[in-house]
């Protein structure tokens, strides 16, 4: 196998929600594969504890605050990517939140806070992202999506929609941006111990109902996803589009 093709020295990766879980994961991965990384998130303290962990594996990386609402923070931020940096090619759409009601519980304000927070916000990060992949001819998108992409749940109804919809961005991104050398592919991950999902996996009960469904026997982690992301920011995965990409430790095998 020729692992240069893993090889990710000399490209600049951002990773919005990049100062913990599953995206800090991620950027620790692809800087252990020699990319520079920007992490990008609204919590300074927390963007500055991932800078250092990322920097104590002997890889470059800084932090650039931003609003993922907001179309022009979504802009300022690869603006001052290049600016820092002299280009962007990899980005890792993973800022995300969930509000668990059942759906005739949901206010509109919270339906569109979820929607605009995880699919609304990769839209526009993608967008802002694509004029410096293609000026440095061709880049990576992942974007990451979850189980509930392909599962229905009571508590998750916007949730769910905006994730199930993350996979019918990402075909319709790779489509349109192919001609410009630009690969988008999405992950989907299953239940992973982050801040957002501390709350159930800490609740007995509901860990004696899912636990018996995960082959492995085990939560998922961040680090699980640095391979992935290494793989997809690479060269290997020239050729490899609109795909999806299931990380579950074989919870919907079942």
């Amino acid at each position: 196998m020729d692992f240069k093709l893993f090889d990710l020295t000399g490209k600049v990766a951002v990773v919005t929600g990049g100062n913990g879980g599953i995206g800090l994961g991620m950027a620790k991965g692809m800087a252990r594969s020699g990319a520079t990384i920007v992490v990008a998130g609204r919590h300074a303290a927390k963007n500055k504890f991932a800078v250092a962990e990322i920097e104590g594996l002997g890889a470059k990386a800084s932090a650039i605050p931003v609003d993922v609402l907001k179309e022009e923070s979504c802009r300022g931020l690869f603006d001052e990517a290049v600016k820092k940096h002299g280009r962007v090619d990899i980005l890792v759409n993973n800022a995300g939140m969930s509000i668990r009601k059942q759906p005739e519980q949901y206010t509109l304000a919270e339906w569109h806070t979820v929607l605009d927070s995880n699919l609304t916000s990769a839209f526009l990060c993608s967008q802002a992202a694509y004029p410096a992949m293609k000026k440095a001819g061709g880049g990576k998108i992942i974007n990451i999506g979850s189980m509930m992409s392909i599962f229905g749940a009571a508590f998750a109804t916007a949730y769910a929609a905006s994730k199930g919809g993350m996979v019918q961005m990402t075909k319709a991104m790779a489509t349109a941006w192919a001609r410009d050398n630009i690969q988008v592919n999405a992950i989907l991950p299953g239940w992973i111990e982050t801040d957002m999902t501390a709350n159930s996996i800490a609740n007995e009960k509901f860990a004696g109902n899912v636990m018996p469904r995960i082959p492995m026997r085990r939560w998922g982690t961040g680090a699980d996803f640095g391979g992935i992301a290494v793989y997809l920011a690479s060269d290997a995965a020239a050729y490899h589009t609109g795909d999806s990409f299931v990380i579950d430790g074989g919870y919907s095998l079942f």
